[in-house]
């Protein structure tokens, strides 16, 4: 009975787990009349975050992924302008443990000894959701969009790192069109 009851708290707590463990959701939507060939420099309009030392760790992960892609960063009237948008949420996820079977199945009053006990709680965690858009300087037209939501840690460096890896899957297979 306590390897049984062992069992099922570990279960618990796996489950519990599997929930705070999603994986990163990262998407992205483009223009599909834009030509992207023609686009070589881009600069910064604006960046929007409630933290502002995250204003440079986001140009900076941006910057590393369009460099990587040969584009060039210009301070003003590049091809391409930039506007970022960091916003968190809070979130919330129901966990429920079972505390045992019971004295067999069946309900309670007509025979069986029900499913035991079961604990529901309430857990808050916050997700950070991060948007980039790609505007067509001189026809001011959006021409692409990527979005990244994770799990925000309370630590700062892991937050960080799963910024700069949001950025990296956002521009995996950037630019449109292209065999990267």
């Amino acid at each position: 009975m306590k390897l049984q009851r062992m069992l099922l708290i570990l279960t618990g707590i796996v489950f519990l787990s599997a929930g705070k463990l999603s994986a990163q959701d990262v998407k992205t939507d483009y223009d599909h009349n834009a030509n992207f060939t023609q686009y070589k420099t881009y600069s910064w309009e604006h960046v929007k975050t409630r933290d502002p030392l995250y204003v440079d760790r986001i140009k900076s992960a941006v910057n590393a992924a369009l460099t990587a892609k040969g584009w060039t960063q210009v301070d003003s009237g590049g091809d391409v302008s930039i506007i970022a948008i960091q916003m968190t949420q809070d979130q919330q996820t129901l966990n429920t443990f079972y505390d045992g079977f019971g004295g067999g199945w069946g309900w309670r009053r007509f025979g069986g000894g029900g499913f035991g006990e079961a604990t529901t709680t309430t857990e808050t965690y916050q997700v950070g959701t991060l948007i980039i858009d790609l505007y067509d300087t001189k026809t001011k037209r959006l021409i692409w969009r990527g979005a990244a939501s994770d799990t925000l840690s309370n630590n700062a460096n892991k937050n960080t790192k799963n910024l700069d890896k949001g950025v990296e899957k956002m521009f995996k297979k950037f630019p449109p069109g292209s065999s990267n």
